[in-house]
């Protein structure tokens, strides 16, 4: 009989096993770390400070409120423009039209791309000489722009190889989520004389509620822990005009060899997240708990 009882938890060992030392681990070390001021080396003392890493964080590090700003920026960039642009491409490639399937690989192959690649795309359609959108520009009479040297333009000139990046997901989940949806709802729209915009306002919204609980969950944890576009496009400059929390996390941990102010800023950042959707996932589950 104990057998029985204990024989699910032992078939979840393995997984539980690497769960907490590739999870659970890292994460406890890092808030560990975070009250410590240490540069990494094994022939160096780590030395305990207390909160002393997180107070020169949001008293002293103008940077830090830098990276604070642009996160927030881009993460609400994302859930406005990523998921409108990818709502509306699953609605387009949801009609029947010819070529379609063609539409959803070509709409759905840039997020299959490593983001390092997507950079290097984006960086060469941004040079200064060599540059697609350069020669364009110039080929109508304008000026050439320096996309990623000017500090007013360099993050916005990231967020757009971002969106076209990571755009496809969602799309394929809204897809998903469209043609799960059964006809009988529209069918019955169309005999009380509801519109289009009327139906979609108030059918397919409605009925898309699980998948807009995943795509705005994971746009908004892919936002605010942003780093590889940002370090292989601008390194977080021109003037640390583009650094966001996670690359300045990197910055702080291996460049500057302050694995303390590192561990801070990371714990920052995992509350952030935390805090922003943990609350909604709630709200949305709930939701839908009422709505059975």
């Amino acid at each position: 009989m104990k057998y029985q009882i204990a024989k699910p938890f032992l078939y979840m060992l393995p997984a539980l096993f690497f769960y907490c030392a590739i999870i659970v681990f890292p994460a406890v070390y890092t808030l560990l770390l975070s009250f410590f001021e240490w540069n990494g080396s094994s022939n160096t003392a780590s030395v305990f400070v207390g909160f002393k890493n997180y107070w020169n964080l949001f008293t002293n590090d103008n940077v830090f409120y830098i990276a604070l700003r642009n996160n927030f920026f881009w993460t609400v960039g994302s859930v406005v423009i990523v998921i409108f642009l990818a709502l509306l491409l699953a609605l387009l490639i949801n009609q029947k039209l010819h070529g379609r399937i063609v539409f959803r690989g070509v709409f759905y192959f840039p997020y299959i791309l490593s983001g390092i690649v997507v950079s290097l795309i984006w960086s060469w359609m941004y040079h200064p000489q060599l540059g697609l959108l350069n020669n364009l520009l110039e080929s109508f009479g304008l000026s050439p722009i320096e996309w990623l040297s000017n500090p007013n333009i360099a993050l916005i000139s990231v967020f757009v190889a971002s969106v076209w990046h990571s755009v496809g997901a969602p799309m394929i989940l809204f897809l998903a989520g469209l043609q799960a949806i059964p006809p009988e709802p529209y069918e019955a729209a169309k005999v009380e004389g509801a519109n289009k915009l009327q139906t979609f306002w108030y059918v397919t919204v409605p009925m898309l509620r699980e998948s807009f609980v995943i795509v705005f969950a994971t746009t908004i944890i892919g936002a605010m822990k942003v780093f590889d576009m940002i370090y292989a496009m601008t390194g977080g400059g021109p003037a640390q005009k583009t650094q966001v929390l996670a690359s300045w996390m990197y910055y702080q941990t291996f460049q500057f060899h302050n694995l303390g102010m590192g561990s801070a800023i990371a714990t920052v950042l995992v509350f952030l997240v935390m805090i922003i959707t943990i609350p909604y996932v709630l709200y949305m589950s709930r939701s839908d708990k009422s709505l059975v």
